[in-house]
This record gives structure tokens, C-alpha cells and sequence, in this order.
């Protein structure tokens, strides 16, 4: 019976070893990140980075994005935002390159190219309507579409994680800065508004004025 418990034992030890390794990596160390890690390390060392997606070959006038490439002893994440008619290229940049080890350390190596213009991101207002039960030629003022105060929209980035939350306020107005990238503005419910108003997909460039937006919101009024 003892050699029967000591095999038990034994074969329980292995069992919690193989399930170590399995975690940690043989001889406790950490398992290697993937190139998927590696790129979120690299994003996560500045907000402005939190919009980028991976560098797209077919997409004309991608203007920020980060591409990742393995190197001997990681990988190498280089992160680049572009602006000035990037339809045609982008008249201007600004890189930032990355090592990650393989253990999970992130080191900027280099950084170059032009001075970045004032902080991007958006700004619009959320309105409800109608107002009226009967919409006139000419419009009367009266029965203009009225802001909408409280309202919540967040903000997704292309994985889907909310990156940011705002609350409009007594003129029914928002703004938030964001990073270059794109966006998916998504509306929450307001209480006393028949209907929700529908998400937005958005670009921030890196350049110019605000990204602005009427998010519409329905009164239920006919």
C-alpha cells in the first residue's frame, strides 16, 4: 500500500511540473510573447498610440499604424503616424521603433522624423428630434432638433476595448482627444428617447482641426 500511495504521489508531482512548465516555461522561465503581445507592449507606452491598427499594404492613405517584425532576440515593433494628404502618401511622419524581448522588456531604440502637429481626436453634439409632430416648409425654428443633455457615448478602438467615455453636456456638445486611428463612437441609451442613436466609424487624422459629429437621437414624436 505505501508503494501504491508513493506512485500516487509521485504521478501527482508530475502532473503539477508538466502544469508549471505548461505557464512558466520549462525551468520556470516565461514563455516567450507573441508578436500580438509584442505590439500591444509597444502601443501601451502612450496614449496616442491607442487607435492604431497594423500596417495594411492594400489600404491607400493608412496614415498611423505599427508593424511588427521578429529580430534575434524579440521582436521589433515600429509604430509610424503620418498626415498632409495622406491619400496621396502623407506629407509628413513621425516613427517610433521598439525592441521587445521575448521576456516581455520594451525599449525604445529610435525615434525620428517631424514635430507632431496639436493633439488630434473629436468633438460634436447629440441632438433629439423631431420636435414637432408636423415638419413644415420653411422649417420652423421652434421645431429644431433640441441637444440632448447626459447622454454617454464611448469610445471603441479596432480590437473593440473602450478607449475613452464621454458625457455631452448642458449644450448637448462632447470632445475627447484621441490618438491617429480609427474609432467606432457608440451612443448609450437616454432615458425618455424612443431610439438609440446608431454607432459612427471614424478616422482620426494626425492633422487638423477636431473630427466633428452629430450623433441624432429619436424623440419618438410623429
Amino acid at each position: 500500500m505505501r508503494h501504491i500511495k508513493m506512485a500516487r504521489s509521485v504521478g501527482m508531482a508530475a502532473v503539477i511540473v508538466l502544469v508549471l512548465s505548461g505557464c512558466r516555461g520549462l525551468g520556470g522561465t516565461p514563455v516567450p510573447v507573441t508578436a500580438q503581445e509584442a505590439a500591444k507592449l509597444a502601443i501601451a507606452q502612450e496614449s496616442r498610440f491607442g487607435g492604431l491598427a497594423p500596417r495594411d499594404g492594400s489600404l491607400i492613405g493608412q496614415a498611423a499604424w505599427y508593424d511588427v517584425q521578429a529580430s534575434g532576440d524579440g521582436w521589433q515593433v515600429t509604430i509610424r503616424m503620418g498626415w498632409g494628404d495622406c491619400p496621396a502618401g502623407c506629407i509628413s511622419e513621425h516613427r517610433w521603433i521598439y525592441a521587445v524581448g521575448h521576456d516581455g522588456s520594451v525599449r525604445l531604440t529610435s525615434e525620428d522624423g517631424e514635430t507632431l502637429p496639436g493633439a488630434p481626436g473629436i468633438r460634436g453634439i447629440a441632438t433629439a428630434g423631431p420636435v414637432c409632430p408636423v415638419v413644415t416648409d420653411p422649417p420652423n425654428p421652434a421645431c429644431a432638433d433640441r441637444p440632448v443633455v447626459g447622454a454617454v457615448l464611448t469610445v471603441t478602438d479596432p480590437s473593440g476595448s473602450e478607449v475613452a467615455r464621454m458625457t455631452t453636456g448642458s449644450d448637448g456638445r462632447f470632445a475627447v482627444e484621441l490618438a491617429p486611428g480609427a474609432y467606432r463612437i457608440v451612443p448609450q441609451p437616454v432615458a425618455g428617447l424612443l431610439g438609440t442613436a446608431s454607432p459612427v466609424e471614424i478616422q482620426v487624422a494626425a492633422e487638423g482641426p477636431l473630427t466633428d459629429l452629430v450623433v441624432s437621437y429619436d424623440t419618438g414624436i410623429r
